[in-house]
């Protein structure tokens, strides 16, 4: 066959798909917002599954609503402080908030608190009025969890007021010496994470009993001295009375 033939029937084999492009080109022009809002649904649709899957926007209303894995992989979530009680704090959790995503999946809602406890941290009436004086109302509180126990969650929780200040409370009761240390509820005491915290806390604390702060303030030397005449003028006081009554048992 001449090869003008070849070209020939070459070209008119191209026509039909070049016309099915053509077609689908004027298409996508003339539906081009159709085409957006589609695409727009899709990925929208995408995200609300991924979201779902992985309860970054979900609100857990009680420590039971915590996915383990969020537990074992001491994940810090975000709450707010509502109150704060004998044992520790009642905190309302705050999702990760992603514009339009949240107010489709999340409903209007009673507000539902926390329980949550510093963990590693046997706190006194002090650290108690200390947390009171330091902590704002509905201020905005990161915990990082470390354990459940029932219906409570022990964490570590951390105040941001500024890029360069974050401070955590469990700590910082330690080191004024307003908390004595705690063992770790829910952990392996041989796991990396407790020896980690375990070490943590123990630094804060040595560091409240070398500089005498709190539960380690030791006396001045007057009021040792102060003690020790009281001790002795009780001591005196005893031994005339017993004196008195032997004398008077005599006659």
């Amino acid at each position: 066959m001449p090869a003008g033939s070849e070209t020939a029937d070459t070209n008119e084999d191209d026509k039909p798909s070049k016309n099915v492009i053509a077609h689908i080109s004027q298409f996508a022009d003339d539906n081009l917002t159709i085409i957006r809002n589609i695409s727009t649904c899709l990925g929208i649709a995408g995200l609300l599954i991924i979201a779902r899957s992985i309860r970054l926007i979900t609100k857990f209303g009680s420590a039971a609503d915590i996915p383990a894995r969020f537990i074992e992989r001491n994940i810090s979530i975000r709450g707010r402080l509502r109150n704060i009680t004998e044992n520790g704090l009642e905190v309302e959790h705050l999702p990760i908030y992603v514009p339009l995503l949240s107010r489709l999946l999340t409903k209007r809602q009673p507000v539902s608190v926390l329980d949550v406890r510093l963990a590693g941290v046997e706190m006194t009436s002090e650290g108690h009025d200390w947390i009171a004086q330091q902590l704002k109302p509905a201020e905005t509180l990161w915990l990082r969890l470390i354990a459940r126990q029932n219906q409570s969650l022990h964490c570590l929780v951390s105040v941001n007021r500024g890029s360069l200040f974050n401070t955590c409370v469990n700590e910082e009761l330690l080191r004024r010496g307003l908390a004595r240390t705690s063992p770790l509820v829910g952990l392996d005491p041989h796991s990396r994470i407790s020896w980690s915290l375990y070490k943590r806390l123990m630094r804060a604390e040595r560091n409240a009993e070398k500089k005498g702060k709190g539960l380690w303030k030791e006396d001045s030397r007057w009021e040792r001295v102060s003690e020790v005449l009281r001790s002795n003028m009780l001591l005196v006081s005893v031994k005339k009375l017993f004196k008195w009554t032997s004398h008077t048992k005599e006659k």
